[in-house]
């Protein structure tokens, strides 16, 4: 076994660490749009088109191939979301180390594409739940390395933009999958389209190695235990911007509420089949809107300040839900509601990416980005629960004034003096 020397003493490899140097300076030849950010960047592109193929075609799979009842669906993409939202704040861990980060991205984007277009070849309804919940909790466990090996590719004045490439990149690719999916089911069967997904998603393993060949090269350090560290993440300003964040997530609905409230406004009018269409295409301008505002969201926040941007988005989000709570609207004040709700996902997550990269020491970085994905996927999850009961049981719009409800509690947390100062 090699061994390195330090303190006087020779030590073994495996008992060393790695220790990622600091990003250069943006001075060094004027650009924040490295190479590393571009392979990150297309790693969440390839990524997206991969694992929506299968989402997409998922419930024709299941209930019309292999006979599954449609709550079989429910089930799976229930405990496929509830074990990402784990492995989230599992992957925390790892990435606090970075070259633990470097081995869990690379990992991370393989298994998903392996085990998404595997489930192209299952036989029954309780396989494509294993490999739908593998799949999701590998996709889970990339989520902090790849948001701190992004942290590591550029300087911090330079957060913003990159943050908001990544984002970009990512809404592009939930924008192309759907439409890759269309494309395939056209040529082939749905079992082959699940497992042509593969080869996206593996070309998005390559495009993160291509990206962590690009990053500054290691240096040794002694190996750290792998903890998971959320009481420190949760001091000063971070853990502000952290209570802030928390209470947006628990109003952050899934958009699928905003295509359900879309088919519900427009069905009187337009017909069962023509408000369908025009809801999956007020989606797709959901999506432009995220796509067009991530890059000039971190581009203001890197000049004024992550959290300003943040409480932009949040401001949107709430005027939003409150168009799309009223009643009797029209297809241009619903496209007002869906490009608002866009532009400020855009906003948001680019914000919450690159302050928590700014405010977290460089040693915390995967404990705090993992805390961050936990607190996403479990508020939306709560989110999404607590307004569909709302729904159900009172009106639409009350589910939406509750949401906004959650937008103006944040708005005076991420406004507080310990959040901005």
């Amino acid at each position: 076994m090699r061994s390195v020397v330090r303190g006087g003493y020779p030590q073994r490899v495996d008992d060393v660490a790695t220790h990622a140097p600091a990003a250069p300076p943006l001075s060094e030849g004027g650009r924040w749009f490295a190479s590393s950010v571009r392979g990150i960047g297309a790693a969440s592109l390839l990524s997206d088109l991969g694992h929506e193929v299968p989402t997409a075609l998922l419930p024709s799979l299941l209930t019309s191939t292999l006979g599954a009842p449609a709550a079989a669906l429910g089930v799976i993409e229930g405990v496929a979301d509830g074990l990402a939202g784990a492995a989230r704040l599992a992957g925390g861990a790892l990435a606090d180390d970075p070259g633990r980060r470097r081995a869990a991205a690379i990992g991370g984007y393989t298994s998903t594409a392996v085990l998404s277009g595997l489930i192209g070849v299952a036989g029954a309804a309780w396989q494509v739940g294993v490999l739908r919940a593998g799949a999701w909790a590998a996709r889970g466990l990339r989520v902090p390395s790849r948001n701190a090996l992004l942290a590591d590719a550029v300087p911090r004045e330079a957060y913003g933009r990159a943050y908001g490439f990544e984002r970009a990149m990512d809404n592009l690719g939930a924008i192309g999958g759907p439409l890759l999916a269309l494309a395939l089911v056209a040529a082939f069967s749905v079992r082959t389209a699940i497992l042509l997904s593969i080869i996206p998603g593996l070309l998005a393993a390559l495009a993160i190695i291509y990206a962590i060949g690009r990053l500054p090269r290691l240096s040794a350090r002694e190996r750290q235990p792998i903890r998971l560290r959320v009481r420190p993440v949760l001091r000063g300003r971070l853990g502000a911007l952290m209570l802030g964040v928390s209470a947006f997530e628990l109003g952050n609905v899934a958009a699928t509420l905003l295509i359900l409230r879309a088919n519900e406004l427009l069905t009187p009018g337009h017909g069962r089949d023509s408000a369908v269409k025009i809801a999956l295409l007020l989606y797709a301008g959901y999506n432009l809107a995220a796509t067009l505002a991530s890059i000039p969201a971190g581009r203001v926040g890197d000049r004024r300040g992550m959290v300003r941007v943040l409480v932009g988005g949040v401001l949107l989000f709430a005027a939003a839900y409150l168009v799309l709570a009223a009643t009797g609207a029209t297809v241009a004040l619903i496209l007002t509601g869906f490009v608002l709700a866009g532009v400020a996902i855009g906003c948001v997550e680019t914000a919450q990416h690159a302050a928590v990269a700014g405010l977290a020491p460089p040693e915390l970085r995967g404990s705090a980005f993992g805390l961050l994905a936990a607190v996403q996927s479990f508020g939306n999850l709560a989110a999404s629960a607590i307004a569909g009961v709302l729904w159900t049981l009172v009106s639409p719009a009350a589910a939406f004034l509750y949401a906004a409800a959650w937008m103006m509690l944040a708005l005076v947390l991420l406004l507080g003096r310990r959040a901005l100062r």
